[in-house]
């Protein structure tokens, strides 16, 4: 009986490693792919995490501790090279950054959560896809409203605390159909968008915390993304953006659906 519950418990580590290697290659490649077109990644490593029937509580803020990780680095660059327009960047985030401690702070079920992560990503995927090209105009003739500006900072980031995410999925494709700016900034200010709204979630989360989470597990994955996402931002500039955009938003896509047939 010993022998039986010793290979059992043998066989449940082997398991269990497994899954933690998968984990770190999928997070690995997706921080890497993401980190080029200046994402964070938080809507795949949502997705992926859910397909592992992880808790709910430890997948969002597994996500959000990763999108910080990826975006951080690119946030720098871009401050350095003088791509942040803060004058139309603080009307977003000043406004988002509070609703997405809101959204975070608020306690829905496991069923509902995975119900809004599967319809949160399907239409992340089809923003992402509706952007046809990459050529912008090196000054962007849009006048800058603050009113919609914090308008849409406020929307993503509401529904970026309550999921788990950094938000800029659906606010760089936004902001390029308004033809909001030029492609650099706008990718400025979805990397400081993703950022300071994945800070503001796990604030919102620390109330909520469960004393199940496995903290190995989550700084290994850390580690996996500080890699792959560092990797990816040096090779941004080999990288098609408008191809690695749209195969992203077939991955975003294809998580999406099988999340709601998983959990419907």
């Amino acid at each position: 009986m010993i022998k039986l519950q010793h290979y059992s418990v043998l066989l449940y580590g082997i398991f269990s490693g497994m899954d933690l290697f998968l984990l770190l290659i999928c997070f690995f490649v997706i921080a890497f792919t993401y980190a080029s077109v200046g994402f964070g990644g938080g809507s795949s490593y949502l997705a992926v995490l859910a397909l592992f029937s992880l808790p709910y509580a430890e997948i969002r803020l597994t996500a959000l501790l990763c999108n910080i990780i990826v975006v951080s680095g690119g946030v720098i660059i871009y401050v350095k090279n003088k791509q942040t327009d803060w004058k139309k960047i603080l009307p977003i985030t000043l406004v988002s950054v509070p609703l997405a401690f809101l959204g975070a702070k608020i306690k829905i079920s496991q069923e509902t959560f995975f119900l809004i992560l599967g319809c949160t990503l399907i239409i992340a995927a089809l923003l992402l896809w509706l952007k046809t090209s990459d050529k912008k105009p090196e000054v962007s003739n849009v006048r800058n409203n603050i009113l919609t500006n914090g308008f849409l900072g406020g929307i993503i980031g509401f529904i970026s605390g309550l999921v788990g995410i950094g938000g800029g999925i659906f606010l760089s494709p936004v902001l390029n159909l308004m033809h909001w700016d030029t492609a650099k900034k706008i990718a400025a200010t979805a990397s400081f968008f993703i950022l300071v709204n994945s800070i503001s979630g796990i604030f919102g989360q620390l109330s909520n915390l469960s004393h199940t989470i496995d903290f190995y597990r989550i700084g290994s994955l850390c580690v996996a993304v500080l890699v792959g996402g560092q990797l990816g931002a040096r090779l941004s500039l080999n990288w098609n953006a408008l191809i690695i955009k749209r195969m992203t938003a077939l991955l975003v896509l294809i998580a999406g659906v099988n999340v709601l047939i998983k959990y419907w």
